[in-house]
């Protein structure tokens, strides 16, 4: 079974935040969410939009584009 689009973009959400240092609490924060938000993200159970995508690559450092990278 394939991975959904959100499964796949929550871990790499996830990737980048530990490579960052940061736990789900302090990403929230940074994006203005809650901890609980992030984990659904996270776990691809939220469908973010496109201002939240550009909070998290803001809050990342990262450009939008590196949020949907895979290793495909």
């Amino acid at each position: 079974m394939q991975a959904s689009v959100q499964f796949k973009f929550g871990m790499r959400v996830r990737q980048l935040r530990l490579a960052a240092g940061l736990t789900q609490e302090d990403l929230a924060h940074r994006c203005g969410l809650f901890r609980t938000y992030m984990s659904r993200i996270e776990t691809g159970r939220a469908n973010p939009t496109l201002t939240m995508v550009d909070a998290l690559a803001t809050s990342l450092k990262v450009p939008i584009a590196a949020l949907f990278e895979t290793d495909r």
